[in-house]
């Protein structure tokens, strides 16, 4: 086991790729004679036979799909629409910024993409309104994470892979954890507001201005937006079309309302999404290949069957998941989402199922976890998406998003210890 580790830990800090650093680090136990099963040739018809999977292509699709929905302007539609609810209120529009957050990660599948296509309406509309640059900005990077959270989520289809468990439960299992989330950070909002005050005169004047539009004319330019994630779940759960088909129904009906109903694209554009697609893809495939063949070599060492034994002698189960969400904590710290999910699968899952944890449960635990990586340095994409879309120092933006991660712990805690929130809806 220490061969491995060490190999991929070598290769991490040396920047190599992880797909090549987790191939390495697997093959590196046929050239230090540990095992002559894991030889070239299994190398290579691992990593294919990693890639033959039905459930994996709804990963492009709703990458595309995402991509499709970025070109209108869909934010600032789902925005205002909330808006009328919520304006009027203390903490209101910041709190409008997170359920707009959680309704567009519905959409991208992506936290960078959600702080990237909130954060460009959001933040300069509420600098304007009174408050500061550097709060609002907080509030969009860490509840960007929610979209990796609200289904349908990639990092939920490359747990499922991983774990061997179904797709459509794991997106079902998503819904709860995202509102107990965005209700969180928006108490932390209205703490703020609350604390520091707000511009009443601006934004009684802003609130009435949205109210003039009136509730239907909001919800006519807004309601194709807010089909899609119903339209999906509900597609999935009532049994129409599995996950892998409800991705080709999201790029069909994203195409739809983007060519004829809002018409932010025409056929010109579709070369240009398709290579930013492709882009995005490779890579992730890569890794998920490689994954493939790391977690295979994994089971024939017995390792996952080590770490259990070892922990579940020494540790009780309370520790124990509070011992797995450090391990995640720091794990999306240092590495992207796909990564840690494809690595730490395979060597956590046999422990906490010895534990009596449901896979669908821990799943949705790990990715909570991944998702405050987002917002934390130094790998933090949101983060550094906010930083350099809004001008502000990653040290500055970082002392404002901590309040805000402090109640993300307090919903990361109520989701590893109450498996109720997660299995409501599927068990």
């Amino acid at each position: 086991m220490h061969v491995i580790l060490t190999v991929l830990a070598v290769a991490l800090i040396l920047s190599v790729p992880i797909g090549i650093g987790l191939v390495l680090s697997s093959i590196s136990t046929y050239f230090f004679g540990i095992t002559e099963i894991i030889n070239p040739n299994y190398v290579y018809k691992t990593i294919v036979d990693g890639l033959n999977s039905y459930p994996l292509l709804a990963i492009p699709l709703f990458i595309l799909s995402g991509l499709i929905m970025a070109r209108g302007g869909i934010a600032k539609k789902l925005f205002e629409f909330f808006a009328y609810f919520t304006g009027g209120r203390t903490a209101g529009l910041p709190i409008t910024g997170i359920i707009t957050c959680m309704f567009y990660g519905a959409l991208s599948g992506s936290g960078p993409a959600t702080t990237a296509a909130v954060g460009s309406m959001v933040v300069p509309y509420l600098e304007g309104l009174g408050y500061k640059r550097n709060f609002v900005a907080a509030i969009i990077a860490t509840a960007g994470s929610l979209g990796i959270i609200i289904p349908p989520s990639v990092p939920f289809i490359i747990y499922a892979l991983a774990a061997n468990v179904s797709v459509g439960e794991m997106f079902i299992a998503g819904i709860i954890p995202g509102f107990i989330i965005a209700a969180c950070l928006s108490l932390c909002a209205y703490a703020h507001c609350r604390r520091h005050g707000e511009d009443k005169e601006l934004l009684r004047k802003n609130y009435e201005s949205i109210r003039a539009i009136g509730f239907w004319p909001l919800l006519k330019d807004s309601s194709w937006a807010l089909m899609t994630p119903l339209i999906i779940l509900g597609g999935i759960y009532g049994g129409v079309f599995t996950p892998t088909e409800a991705a080709t129904v999201s790029v069909v009906y994203s195409v739809f309302i983007g060519l004829f109903v809002y018409k932010t694209m025409t056929i010109r554009d579709f070369p240009g999404i398709l290579a930013q697609a492709a882009h995005s893809l490779a890579p992730l495939l890569m890794v998920i290949a490689a994954a493939t063949l790391f977690g295979r070599v994994l089971a024939l060492l017995q390792i996952p069957q080590m770490i259990t034994e070892f922990l579940g002698d020494s540790i009780s189960s309370f520790w124990l998941i509070f011992l797995m969400n450090l391990i995640l904590l720091i794990a999306g710290m240092l590495v992207n989402v796909t990564s840690a999910i494809l690595i730490l699968t395979p060597v956590l899952l046999p422990a906490a199922t010895a534990i009596g944890m449901d896979p669908i449960h821990f799943g949705m635990m790990m990715v909570v976890n991944l998702s405050i990586g987002l917002v934390t340095p130094p790998v933090g994409a949101d983060l550094f998406v906010a930083c350099g879309m809004f001008r502000v120092p990653i040290a500055t933006l970082t002392k404002h998003v901590m309040p805000f991660l402090l109640y993300f712990f307090i919903a990361l805690a109520i989701i590893s210890y109450m498996p109720i929130v997660s299995l409501v809806f599927i068990r």
